[in-house]
């Protein structure tokens, strides 16, 4: 199926947005800190149109949204409640904008993506981001990619029911495959920077799906919020010396903990670091998440584990919120896919299952 197969006209235009994996800097965003991801090579693709269906006898503009990798298609009038799945995504990057001023028709949309869903590669942020600069290419929209990704920030908050900050949606509208976008959440500075000396990155999802809405997400961000409190401050972020945590309650402490020395380990990598201590950074990363903050599971702490001990790896981390998902690693330029092929044939005999998203061979598999 097609868009003029499902709409019966081809598209007025399209836009795609990358998922992205963040290298560093987990839990990090909503406490106003800071973080380093990068883009995949994996996209979201949205085709729109105008439509002119209207709804019943009272005339009521809808929109029909339709995801070629669900076969799913919803139809909405713009007074109905917010709609579940992937159009809540949709419907709330177009209802933002109608807020914002901006006059949104009833529209067709059509999506199709490679982003791997529940692995952590930010496919919600892909598909918001798309879809809003699909609509600023459709609309001539006055809007920039900073305020592309902060409608889609808001978006995912209001409509979804996720309390995320905003890298997903900074990564995904600001970065490419080639660099590290490394970002402060508070400020929206942002520098753009080389991947560490003769290495390159290898995604592996754990086979072990999770959704952020369902998971611990929120409880994490509403115990740091509890903690930051406790600490007179505004945000974590705020924290530089992780001494200063010990006097919170726990499970406050560990994940006040976590935050700050996260943090701690991105501003290290600012100053320039080797591949070696990069790695260092990411392995000491992944203790803190399985350990302080508690959200790795079992069959992501054995992937990293077989990555961290195989040869060629630098270092490797569980990334995205955790509960599941994927991990990234730092492993030497050219020896990516060996390197994959040797740990997903170790994980998967110790019955779980894999498999490799970045580099690209991943990307059949993904779509």
């Amino acid at each position: 199926m097609d868009f003029q197969q499902v709409f019966g006209k081809p598209p007025e235009t399209q836009a795609s947005a990358p998922g992205r994996v963040n290298l560093l800097g987990e839990h990090t965003d909503y406490n106003d800190g800071f973080v380093l991801p990068t883009a995949i090579p994996q996209s979201t693709t949205v085709q729109l149109g105008f439509s002119s269906d209207a709804c019943g006898g009272l005339r009521l503009r809808q929109h029909h949204f339709y995801s070629e990798n669900l076969n799913e298609q919803v139809s909405i009038s713009d007074i109905h409640h917010t709609p579940s799945g992937f159009a809540s995504y949709i419907f709330g990057c177009i209802e933002l904008l109608q807020k914002a001023g901006y006059t949104i028709p009833s529209l067709s949309v059509y999506v199709k993506s490679s982003v791997p869903m529940g692995s952590g590669l930010s496919s919600s942020a892909a598909l918001e981001v798309a879809t809003l600069r699909a609509l600023r290419q459709l609309l001539n929209l006055p809007i920039d990619d900073v305020e592309i990704a902060q409608f889609a920030q808001q978006a995912e908050i209001q409509y979804a029911g996720v309390q995320c900050g905003i890298m997903d949606q900074m990564a995904s509208s600001l970065a490419d495959t080639e660099h590290i976008l490394f970002l402060d959440t508070r400020t929206l500075e942002r520098r753009v920077m080389p991947l560490p000396e003769k290495a390159e990155i290898l995604v592996i999802d754990s086979g072990v799906p999770r959704t952020l809405a369902s998971s611990g997400y929120n409880q994490r961000r509403a115990e740091c919020e509890e903690a930051a409190r406790s600490l007179g401050v505004k945000a974590l972020r705020d924290i530089i010396d992780v001494n200063v945590t010990e006097v919170l309650p726990e499970p406050l402490e560990r994940r006040a903990r976590h935050v700050v020395t996260e943090n701690n380990r991105v501003l290290e990598v600012l100053q320039g670091v080797t591949s070696e201590r990069f790695g260092e950074l990411m392995n000491a990363s992944h203790a803190s998440l399985r350990d302080d903050y508690e959200v790795s599971v079992p069959a992501l702490d054995r992937l990293v584990e077989i990555l961290q001990k195989t040869e060629g790896v630098f270092g490797a981390r569980l990334t995205g919120a955790g509960f599941g998902g994927a991990s990234v690693a730092l492993v030497k330029s050219g020896e990516s896919e060996s390197i994959a092929t040797h740990v997903l044939e170790q994980y998967n005999q110790a019955g779980y299952n894999g498999r490799i998203l970045v580099p690209s061979l991943g990307l059949s598999d993904a779509a």
